[in-house]
């Protein structure tokens, strides 16, 4: 429900209330609009404790009462910054852990004995987790004030941390299902552990002096203009310079230290200066997205220029609320630090923030939080959200959509949406006739070289090029989203676009034994990356205004520059748009060095993805020693859904490479444009995966399996789904990375037992002496015949698969310890002999598990190769079935399993031996996780007949119904991008041109 502005305020009650309301230890942007609601409670007579780790003086400043109680108390942490823009996420659930969690019991008691003797009549949080428990523990009403909740900012943390702290997120759930009702603050997250739900307008602190008389305390002059830096502490080490600022311009400074020198167009604010005030008396700010910069810039009608801070899940929602009001514009962080601000400031006063809507949240919430205390019941009888929702928001889920394809949205999600009347996410466009479309880009686009192959999603991403041009002068249009205005300047159309198109990949078989050198068996899938690319002469090429503002503080004429724009950013929380001067990638005379290009990147996490798209440019100048004198500007649209674990990266590496090289006329096969594509992820953006996703997006064919044995890159070829086989993909709505922490450990315990075993095998080996050293109880009689062989080959084992399951089982399985710490094996053995790893000494890895699953999952591929070419019989789809499961089972062992992969497995084998299936001879067969692990994608084999289809639909509405999320569904299958080849496109004369 919406409660709106009141005309009475807050009445005075008969009744004398006392007010216990919980303050979170994150920042001061809770602390400032909690004051406006204690503010209006004490103004109707009540008493306010107020339990907070937030300085007394942000509330007793604005508010002298002595019903205002201030009990310094921190019950959470938050979210515990690395530096001024980064979220560390695992230090934060480390730190909610030591803060909130370890003195849990103690915690309890202590607020249930202090609540029971202060009287509360109502406990309210923002949004302080344990406070509804200890509420509930004292028998005390509990309603909770905000736009976000640390479960849903925590859920992404938890993937970052593996398997670790997961509880930490059940708990937060479960303490705030014990919050009778939410009131929702506008710019608001997912919050789905809230049964009900008030939304009240923004709350805002008041303004106390008028523009005119703030500028005339501060000395300012009427024309000269004025930014307000409001950053809540400002970058280590960096120093405002005078240059930063366009003539005639002042800066206020927020919380500048008192030994911070400032040039004289920058003025140091006191202290205890009242933000509002200077908010309003100035033309735009400066700062990072919080509540309360954001809600007090819509209501004052400040532009707000902001730079994104990394890992902290609140921001997207209330970026796309600024933006919907047109009073956002991004600013780079480079361009923030390096004070290249000028095209900012200058797009910040054009805009006209168009913010209408209520401004008096404080005095509502009041209102509604006074009525709760006398005894009104505003909650519904529904069951409880910790208990609705415990796998999809708790294990990861996120808002992502893929264009192209209905994916229904829990109800949490839709209203978050159509609170704005906005979808963020990918442009979408409607294909109801197959033939328009093809006519639509064909009367816009001549195919100069290549064919679209009937692709429907190449026909949607041609078309969505043609309309790029056509610009309305509508509010609407304004409102669009800015990675489409980014794109709609990219291109001259008198000039050539070259397409390419590579697809994800669902692990059939293979999985992370790549990296040990197994077999694979990948299935290229529909979904796909399309980049568009031109290439420019500098003195042609249309630059973004901020990225001309630093070729013009370079002092130079044009030079190359690469500029990329993104569609889908918003569903990871990712920049749109990417930029830099390609001389950047120059060392002196050198190409940049990988791990100094792996720092580049890493510098600034919203725009880490670009390291996939641009690191493909320093690979070909680093291996094949090409130079780019032109300037190149890149559309990447994937369809490719990121962190499923069917490798959305490897599609955008192998697109782009794709492109780039036949822009620039270079001939590369697709197998090593593959092992290219794979040194971009290994060295520059720093993923240690192994090279089958890229080679299956680059080599694969339409419903064949791509057969390579990754030794490194074998292509043993291309093998035939036999009709009446399919696979499916379903995915977990768990996110994974290949970046992630199982991942790697895996991949470490791997290597170090595949040292140990080759370390085993030279202790039994002939040693130069002449004398056999037989270790650990091995006689003679086992060497005989082939055997001091099998061991000279076993003492130089390149690939843990070479090792054959018999052999590892005969000798070495009781040798490997289950784990080992780093340290320990770092004395022992020195080195694990993986290039794309670091042992950390103070951690343990696992050992057994990780070096067993490969050398029996090589085994493993190889009957499912066999088998996929037998004769058609039930015992055939049933042997490969078991082989899928046995592989799933070895992945949980490894330590990469997840509860939401674990049960779609289970809804497959408990619909496969159900009494129906048994009865029709069965369709589903088997189910494994794929790729990384750790969520994902479940891969699932069946009959191609309806009943399969019809059984995976109800997998994916059973799954809805435990977990609260549907599934997205993979299925059928599209060419690799070498199949695919290349487009090269021109806009028809007749066409009208934006560059004309």
């Amino acid at each position: 429900m919406r409660i709106e502005a009141e005309n009475d305020g807050v009445s005075a009650s008969r009744n004398h209330l006392v007010f216990a309301y919980y303050v979170t230890g994150h920042g001061f942007g809770h602390a400032t609009r909690v004051v406006e609601v204690v503010r209006h409670l004490i103004l109707a007579g009540h008493d306010v404790h107020v339990v907070t780790g937030a300085p007394e003086f942000v509330f007793t400043s604005l508010i002298e009462s002595p019903r205002l109680f201030i009990r310094k108390v921190l019950l959470d942490c938050g979210a515990v910054q690395a530096d001024a823009l980064t979220v560390d996420r695992l230090a934060s659930l480390e730190k909610y852990s030591e803060t909130a969690v370890l003195p849990r019991a103690s915690i309890l008691a202590t607020e249930v004995e202090w609540l029971n003797s202060i009287k509360a009549d109502l406990v309210v949080s923002d949004v302080v987790p344990v406070a509804c428990r200890a509420a509930a523990d004292a028998g005390i009403r509990s309603v909770c004030v905000t736009n976000f909740s640390w479960d849903f900012i925590y859920a992404e943390y938890v993937m970052a941390a593996g398997n670790h702290h997961r509880s930490i997120v059940w708990q937060i759930a479960e303490d705030y299902s014990h919050c009778e009702f939410l009131i929702r603050l506008p710019g608001y997250c997912p919050m789905p552990a809230f049964r009900d739900v008030i939304d009240v307008p923004l709350v805002v602190r008041r303004l106390h002096k008028s523009r005119k008389e703030v500028r005339k305390e501060l000395g300012i002059e009427d024309g000269v203009k004025v930014v307000i830096l409001n950053f809540g502490g400002q970058p280590a080490g960096w120093k405002l310079k005078e240059e930063y600022l366009p003539s005639g311009w002042l800066c206020l400074v927020c919380g500048a230290s008192d030994t911070q020198e400032l040039p004289l167009n920058f003025l140091k604010l006191a202290k205890d200066v009242y933000t509002p005030d200077v908010m309003a008396a100035s033309d735009c700010m400066l700062g990072k997205i919080g509540y309360g910069t954001v809600s007090e810039a819509l209501a004052y009608k400040l532009p707000f220029v902001f730079v994104r801070r990394d890992y902290f899940n609140e921001e997207p929602f209330l970026r796309n609320m600024l933006e919907y009001y047109q009073g956002g514009v991004e600013m780079i962080r480079r361009d923030l630090l390096t004070g290249h601000w000028e095209p900012y400031l200058e797009r910040a006063i054009s805009l006209r923030p168009c913010y209408e809507l209520g401004i008096n949240g404080g005095e509502v919430a009041a209102h509604i939080l006074q009525e709760t205390a006398i005894g009104k019941n505003w909650a519904s009888d529904k069951l409880s959200g910790a208990r609705r929702l415990r796998d999809a928001i708790i294990l990861g889920y996120q808002l992502q959509r893929v264009p192209g394809r209905d994916i229904a949205i829990p109800e949490w999600y839709a209203n978050a949406e159509s609170e704005l009347g906005v979808r963020s996410g990918s442009p979408t466009f409607k294909i109801t006739e197959k033939s328009s479309i093809t006519n639509s880009f064909v009367e816009d686009f001549e195919i100069l070289h290549g064919d679209y192959q009937g692709l429907s999603d190449t026909m949607t991403f041609l078309k969505s090029l043609a309309e790029l041009d056509v610009f309305h002068d509508s509010g609407a249009e304004k409102r669009q989203m800015r990675e489409r205005k980014a794109a709609a300047g990219l291109f001259n159309w008198q000039e050539d676009i070259f397409v390419t198109r590579a697809p994800g990949r669902l692990d059939v078989m293979g999985g992370i034994a790549d990296y040990s050198g197994s077999l694979v068996l990948q299935m290229p899938i529909r979904e796909a990356c399309h980049v568009a690319l031109q290439r420019n002469h500098p003195s042609k090429h249309r630059l973004w205004k901020h990225a001309q503002a630093r070729q013009h503080a370079k002092g130079r004429g044009p030079t190359p520059v690469l500029q990329i724009v993104s569609y889908g950013s918003e569903l990871s929380n990712r920049s749109p748009t990417f930029d830099m001067d390609l001389s950047d990638f120059m060392d002196g005379d050198k190409p940049l060095s990988y791990e100094k290009a792996k720092k580049y990147f890493a510098q600034d996490p919203s725009q880490k993805w670009a390291a996939y798209v641009a690191g493909v440019i320093l690979v070909l100048m680093t291996e094949l020693g090409v130079r780019f004198e032109d300037s190149i500007s890149m559309l990447v649209y994937s369809t490719v859904p990121e962190g499923k674990g069917v490798s959305s990266s490897a599609s955008v590496e192998v697109a782009s490479m794709s492109a780039i090289a036949a822009a620039h006329g270079l001939t590369i096969n697709p197998r090593d444009l593959a092992l290219l594509c794979q040194k971009v992820e290994n060295h520059i953006v720093g993923a240690p995966c192994g090279v089958m996703d890229q080679m299956t997006s680059a080599c694969g064919e339409t419903d064949k399996l791509l057969a390579m044995v990754c030794q490194p890159a074998e292509v043993l070829g291309l093998v035939e789904i036999p009709g009446h086989i399919r696979f499916w993909g379903i995915d977990s709505g768990i996110r994974h990375s290949v970046g992630g922490a199982d991942y790697g450990s895996v991949r470490i315990g791997a290597f170090m037992g595949r040292k140990m075993i080759k370390s085993i095998a030279s202790s039994v080996f002939p040693s130069s002496n002449g004398l056999n050293s037989f270790a650990n109880g091995l006689s003679p009689d086992e060497l005989e015949d082939d055997g001091f062989e099998l061991l000279k080959d076993e003492a130089s084992l390149d690939y843990l698969c070479n090792l054959s399951p018999h052999r590892y089982e005969a000798l070495y399985a009781k040798m490997l310890p289950e784990s080992i710490l780093g340290e320990t094996f770092l004395e022992k053995y020195d080195d694990h002999n993986d290039p794309v790893t670091v042992i950390d000494p103070k951690r343990n890895y696992g050992v057994t598990a990780p070096a067993r699953h490969p050398i029996y999952e090589n085994f493993r591929v190889k009957a499912f190769k066999a088998l996929l070419t037998s004769a058609t019989s039930e015992y055939q789809l049933t042997a490969l079935g078991e082989l899928l499961y046995q592989c799933h089972y070895s992945y949980s062992a490894c330590g990469l399993g997840s509860d939401g992969t674990d049960r779609l497995v289970q809804l497959v084998q408990n619909m496969q031996h159900g009494k129906l299936s048994k009865s029709d001879d069965g369709t589903l067969f088997g189910a494994k996780i794929t790729g990384g692990g750790s969520g994902g994608t479940v891969c699932v084999i069946g009959r191609n007949c309806l009943q399969s289809s019809q059984q995976i639909l109800e997998i994916q509405q059973r799954y809805k119904g435990a977990t609260g999320y549907l599934p997205f569904v993979f299925e059928g299958s599209s060419p690799g991008a070498g199949k695919f080849g290349y487009l090269r496109i021109r806009r028809r004369s007749t066409s009208p041109k934006l560059n004309d």
